[in-house]
């Protein structure tokens, strides 16, 4: 065969070869696309979380990534998944839904999520709910410079809610990839997992504060044993917070190791000199005290130094005007709302309501005298304490709620703001349902949107 006929097969063989690879290599994806989007729409556990994420310069596929990194460290089954590959039918295979979404430029969604955001346009005017059996949580990436801020965030939860979805939790947001905005993420995940030793994706910055007092308020209570801790700046650190801020506490082990942050509402305003919380020891099943609650009032001693940094909550500051405040909590929740309290008698605001709610009244009253004081001053104008092991029926914080809905009705078209602090777990639902029962679902709904009805709930 002369050179050159031989090169040509050469050459034509080793294109048919090439062929036949590429040919393999795309059915080969294809088979695997095809069994991902099954995995997808038919996860194999049917707690499976799914995590989507809506992302423009990758970041929030990262931050999506190591939120399900997270879960399965607490055990979890987790799915990952750009939002743009999903639709309805695959969000109703799960049971709860992570979504980690940017804003592109001015409340735009990023490119790879707007295929699912014309899904939204698409639905925005159907009139039944399609996501009922859905619980779901929105990480939300922005840029404050932006006038629409985490604009397709918002826009996601509030489509997600339309269509019948329950929150998890409430939306975070995170300017800029603020790192205490993501750290709080990560602590609602913990709750998720059911696991306090999550690490924490990045060692927060905190300050050497002294624990300056620590004093038990419930001793022969049926929960949980409750302190009030009084915390004390370092010398050169100015006092500078506001009502409705968090504490993040760094707890250590034995060996003094730093352990995962622990998150607490701050009890108190610079005026008091100190921050003040208001911590339940927990312990779990095996009788071991928690991280933080053990570290906060069992391991570390008066005197001790705790590592402390302050990190703002504007979703839960007061109001600056003096429009009427209906405060809802139970337990240790009583801390954001007494901080509350604190700046509104600070100003002079006094129309305040106060709804409270723990196990009983002889041991459980958490600062009644300071509440009682308040009540007898005027800077509350009604205070409603219920106490569940109080009455052969069990009542709870939304049961005082529905006992007086034409008040609350009362309240609310005059203007009032709610706020709800303490469990995330049957107090924050029930406040949610009686608020619901009481308005109205809609009207509720629009107390979301414009920012009157505000939680911390942990």
């Amino acid at each position: 065969m002369p050179p050159r006929l031989t090169a040509a097969c050469c050459a034509i063989a080793s294109w048919l070869l090439l062929c036949l690879w590429a040919w393999r290599r795309a059915r080969r994806r294809q088979a695997l696309q095809a069994q991902a989007a099954r995995d997808l729409y038919a996860p194999a556990d049917a707690q499976a979380i799914l995590v989507a994420y809506a992302s423009q310069t990758g970041q929030a596929e990262t931050l999506a990534r190591q939120t399900a990194e997270s879960l399965r460290l607490g055990g979890l089954q987790a799915r990952v998944a750009a939002l743009g590959q999903l639709d309805l039918a695959a969000l109703r295979s799960y049971p709860r839904l992570l979504v980690v979404a940017s804003t592109y430029g001015e409340g735009d969604p990023p490119d790879n999520a707007a295929a699912f955001a014309d899904t939204l346009v698409a639905l925005e005017g159907a009139g039944a709910a399609t996501l009922d059996s859905l619980a779901y949580a929105v990480l939300a990436l922005g840029d404050s410079g932006y006038r629409h801020f985490c604009g397709f965030g918002r826009r996601l939860d509030a489509w997600l809610r339309g269509r019948g979805a329950t929150p998890l939790f409430d939306r975070v947001e995170a300017d800029k990839a603020d790192p205490a905005a993501l750290r709080h993420w990560q602590h609602h995940l913990g709750l998720l997992a059911g696991r306090s030793d999550l690490p924490d994706w990045e060692t927060p910055a905190y300050q050497p504060w002294r624990l300056a007092q620590r004093t038990l308020l419930n001793p022969g209570s049926q929960g949980g044993p409750c302190f009030h801790l009084v915390l004390t700046a370092p010398d050169g650190i100015g006092l500078d917070w506001q009502a409705g801020d968090i504490a993040e506490i760094g707890p250590r082990d034995r060996r003094g190791a730093l352990l995962p942050h622990r998150e607490y509402s701050v009890a108190s305003l610079p005026a008091d000199g100190a921050v003040h919380l208001l911590v339940r020891q927990m312990r779990g099943p095996d009788g071991r005290l928690g991280l933080g609650s053990g570290w906060l009032t069992h391991a570390a001693q008066v005197g001790d130094i705790i590592d402390l940094r302050l990190r703002p909550n504007p979703n839960f500051h007061p109001p600056a005007d003096a429009r009427p405040l209906l405060l809802v909590g139970n337990g240790t929740g009583l801390a954001g709302l007494r901080a509350l309290l604190k700046a509104r008698v600070q100003a002079g605001h006094h129309r305040n309501w106060l709804v409270f709610g723990e196990r009983q009244a002889a041991r459980d009253w958490l600062l009644r005298t300071e509440t009682e004081a308040w009540l007898q001053q005027g800077c509350l104008q009604r205070l409603d304490a219920v106490f569940s092991r109080d009455t052969p029926t069990r009542r709870y914080v939304q049961h005082a709620l529905l006992d007086t809905a034409d008040t609350v009705r009362a309240w609310v078209a005059e203007g009032a703001v709610i706020y709800v602090c303490g469990s995330l777990q049957g107090m924050a639902q029930g406040v949610d349902d009686a608020l619901a029962r009481i308005l109205g679902p809609d009207a509720l709904a629009a107390l979301r949107r414009d920012n009157r009805y505000r939680r911390d709930v942990y």
